[in-house]
C-alpha cells in the first residue's frame, strides 16, 4: 500500500510553496491559513504574508491591527490574532517543546509542525487523513502525510470517492461506496457571523462611533481580541 501511494504522489502530488521549506514559522502560517480555507485561496495570501512578515520576529513586532487587516478575506479572523500571539511567544522564548502550548495550536497543527519542520515521526491527522485511514483500514507512515492530504483532497472525497483513480483501490474494503453528505454549517447570510464580519470590515477601514456600531457584534469581536471598545468608539487593537 505504501509503495503504491508513493508512486501516485510522485505523479499527482500538488506543488504547494510551503512544501519547499522547513521553516517552522512559514509552516505554521500555512497550517493556520489552511484551517477551513481552500488551498487555492491560501497560496497567494501565504506568499503575501511572508513577504510582509518573513520571520516570526517580524510578525511578533507587528501592529495587531495590521495583522487583522492583512487577514481580511480568509475568514475566522481570530486565527490571525492567535497566530501573532504564538509568534510573540516564540520570539520571546523560542519554540516550546510542547507545540500545542502555543496559542491557537491544537494537536493536529502541533503534529503537522513537528512532522514538516523537524521531521518527527508523527502523523498529523486532519479530516482527509482520518477519512482515508478509516476507509482503507491502513496504517500509513508519517512520511506519506502530504500524499494522504492530496489523495483525500482530490480522490478519496467525502461523498463520492473517485475509486477508479485511487492507487489504494485494489485492497480498499470501502471501494465503490458512496456516503451521506456531511452536516452543513448554518447559512452565513443573515447570521451573527455575517454581522461580525461586516463590522470588522468596517472597523478595518476606520474606527466607528459606538453609537452607530452593532454593539452585540462589537462585544463579541472584543472578546476575541479583534477590536477594542472605548468611549470614543470601536477600533482595531494596536
Amino acid at each position: 500500500m505504501d509503495g503504491l501511494l508513493r508512486v501516485w504522489f510522485e505523479d499527482h502530488g500538488r506543488d504547494l510553496p510551503w512544501r519547499h521549506t522547513r521553516d517552522p514559522y512559514a509552516i505554521l502560517v500555512s497550517e493556520v491559513m489552511l484551517q477551513q480555507t481552500q488551498v487555492e485561496r491560501v497560496v497567494p495570501r501565504w506568499r503575501a504574508w511572508l513577504g510582509r512578515w518573513p520571520t516570526v520576529d517580524a510578525l511578533a513586532a507587528a501592529q495587531t491591527g495590521d495583522v487583522i487587516r492583512e487577514w481580511q478575506g480568509l475568514g475566522y479572523n481570530r486565527r490571525a490574532v492567535n497566530l501573532q500571539r504564538a509568534a510573540r511567544v516564540v520570539a520571546d522564548s523560542g519554540w516550546p517543546e510542547r507545540l500545542d502550548a502555543l496559542p491557537g495550536v491544537g494537536p493536529y497543527t502541533a503534529a503537522a509542525l513537528a512532522n514538516f519542520a523537524w521531521g518527527e515521526d508523527v502523523l498529523p491527522v486532519d479530516t482527509n487523513v482520518r477519512r482515508i485511514l478509516e476507509r482503507t483500514g491502513g496504517d500509513l507512515p508519517p512520511d506519506l502525510t502530504q500524499a494522504l492530504f492530496d489523495l483525500g483532497a482530490t480522490v478519496c472525497l467525502a461523498r463520492v470517492p473517485r475509486c477508479d483513480r485511487c492507487p489504494l483501490a485494489g485492497t480498499c474494503p470501502s471501494r465503490g461506496r458512496h456516503y451521506a453528505p456531511a452536516r452543513r454549517q448554518s447559512p452565513f447570510a443573515g447570521s451573527f457571523r455575517e454581522r461580525r464580519a461586516r463590522l470588522l470590515r468596517a472597523v478595518a477601514e476606520q474606527p466607528i462611533a459606538l453609537a452607530s456600531a452593532d454593539r452585540e457584534a462589537a462585544e463579541s469581536l472584543a472578546r476575541d481580541g479583534l477590536v477594542v471598545i472605548a468611549a470614543s468608539g470601536v477600533s482595531l487593537p494596536t
